[in-house]
């Protein structure tokens, strides 16, 4: 019974994310006929990150608050929910690299040729994106096997704290999108930056030392302490985990830096060269 539902489970997600991205992209194609094969990959991409996001967010919030007790209360969404993403991850992998590879076609760059599918696009894909892959795989590889047969039921809540890292997900997917609709320079993109910034550092950093807290209060012990009371192997999981998002949280900040320097150079720019009044 249990082997039947989690087959479902990943039937499903096999079914649905890349059913998804097929769509998107036939609908984009006959909507925004001015639109490369580059700009409709790379937003049906970002709309399937954004719905899978939002429903890991939300399997997530419902696990948390299902979980009186963060050790041994339980919610079938735990398991469920690892195996239905699943094959979004390995999707997620060939749409990276189909944007990638479209991307660098437009541009003329050797070995993206129409039809230039090789060992080559791959290595450039790879060597670009391996952060993004390795993340990936990790998930696929190391948290699915971990979750479903390593923690002996336990510990459901901390696996739903986990799913809410993907909340700034939908923001992040908005923030490509609004620049591919040429909305970059608008209000609506600036509010979108403050958001991804806010959120990004809520749910993939405060997440951890909010989890420790949780652990800590359930026991009665103090914040401080309670990487010392955790297994090793515990404190080394979240660390890993939490490097790459501190990495991509710095990397968020310089662009925000970027941006906000550039628009502020236009407007001086521009108060330079209007109309001098008496």
């Amino acid at each position: 019974m249990w082997a039947a539902a989690m087959l479902n489970a990943a039937a499903c997600g096999a079914v649905l994310f890349p059913g998804l991205f097929c769509v998107t992209r036939k609908l984009l194609k006959s909507t925004m006929t001015h639109w490369s094969d580059g700009d409709v990959v790379c937003v049906s991409e970002r709309l399937v990150s954004a719905i899978h996001a939002s429903m890991c967010t939300a399997a997530g919030v419902t696990v948390m608050t299902s979980c009186s007790d963060v050790i041994t209360d339980s919610h079938w969404l735990a398991n469920w929910f690892v195996l239905f993403g699943a094959p979004y991850m390995a999707h997620d992998i060939y749409a990276m690299y189909l944007s990638h590879f479209h991307d660098q076609r437009g541009r003329g760059h050797a070995g993206a040729a129409p039809g230039g599918h090789s060992l080559r696009t791959v290595r450039a894909f790879l060597l670009k994106e391996w952060m993004l892959v390795v993340h990936h795989l990790a998930l696929l590889l190391v948290f699915l096997p971990i979750t479903l047969f390593f923690r002996r039921g336990l510990g459901d809540f901390f696996i739903g704290c986990l799913f809410t890292t993907e909340f700034s997900t939908p923001f992040v997917s908005l923030g490509k999108i609004l620049i591919q609709l040429g909305l970059d320079n608008t209000m609506l993109h600036r509010i979108n930056g403050v958001v991804v910034l806010l959120s990004f550092f809520s749910c993939r950093i405060l997440i951890f030392p909010f989890m420790y807290w949780m652990y800590g209060r359930q026991f009665g012990i103090p914040l401080h302490r309670v990487a010392f009371h955790l297994p090793l192997r515990c404190n080394v999981g979240n660390l890993v985990i939490l490097a790459p998002q501190a990495y991509w949280f710095v990397l968020l900040l310089k662009k925000a830096k970027r941006l906000y320097l550039r628009q502020r150079r236009g407007r001086g720019e521009g108060n330079k060269d209007g109309p001098k009044t008496d």
